[in-house]
């Protein structure tokens, strides 16, 4: 009887434990992500000076809002020659 009790306490342990990782490892707060925010103004990218005035707005607010998308859209495909970086054909020797 105790090994029946023992397969069935480890079948629900590997259960629960496979359900686990679907969960979300934290979701980050308003308050954590005004602090990145902040940070990204006060610091920003190659060393340059703080953001002040209309510039530090207009980086905190694109910085707060619920995008997911801060580079814009895509020039092309993966894998297909696009106008941004892939050098242009070159024509056959004669």
């Amino acid at each position: 009887m105790h090994r029946y009790v023992a397969i069935a306490a480890s079948a629900l342990a590997l259960s629960l434990a496979m359900l686990l990782p679907s969960a979300p490892a934290s979701a980050i707060t308003a308050k954590q992500k005004m602090a990145t925010c902040e940070f990204g103004a006060d610091h920003p990218e190659g060393g340059g000076p703080k953001l002040v005035g209309a510039k530090r707005k207009q980086f905190m607010t694109r910085c707060m809002a619920n995008k997911n998308d801060p580079r814009g859209t895509a020039v092309g495909t993966p894998g297909s020659p696009s106008d941004a970086g892939e050098p242009p054909d070159e024509p056959e020797p004669k």
